[in-house]
């Protein structure tokens, strides 16, 4: 199971979605008080269930269609987390003295790549097991 490199992605992603976005802040307001993932419900719960997504994938190494078939919903998820900051980011009043966005609007961006190099992996192995099996 932790031996297997898709297992590294995946413990990453559960990582970064669960612990990074309520460390690193992900806007301003106006008033210059910086907003964490765990001020916005909708936010928290998205990162909360990414990750949660992760760790089921991890635990269901034995079935690999099954993890790949999370890891796509996962994708999904953290697009829609991007759209919504690309959303805000847009709506944020944009100064050129001090930048308002957030270092934590990219942890989506680096998500999704961790996660197709998961696909990658666990679409490798599967190909492995079926020409091994094309051999019996």
């Amino acid at each position: 199971m932790i031996q297997r490199i898709q297992t590294v992605y995946l413990l990453l992603v559960a990582l970064l979605t669960g612990v990074l976005p309520f460390w690193l802040h992900l806007w301003t307001e106006d008033s210059g008080t910086p907003v964490y993932a765990r001020d916005e419900m909708a936010v928290s719960i998205a990162f909360y269930a990414a990750a949660l997504l992760a760790v089921i994938s991890i635990l269901r190494f034995k079935i690999r269609k099954s993890q790949f078939i999370l890891n796509r919903f996962n994708i999904l998820l953290q697009l829609f987390l991007l759209g919504f900051f690309v959303y805000r980011a847009l709506n944020l009043s944009g100064g050129t003295a001090v930048s308002e966005k957030g270092i934590g609007m990219l942890i989506p961006v680096f998500s999704i790549v961790l996660l197709v190099l998961a696909n990658r992996a666990i679409k490798k192995d599967e190909d492995l097991v079926k020409s091994v099996d094309r051999l019996r």
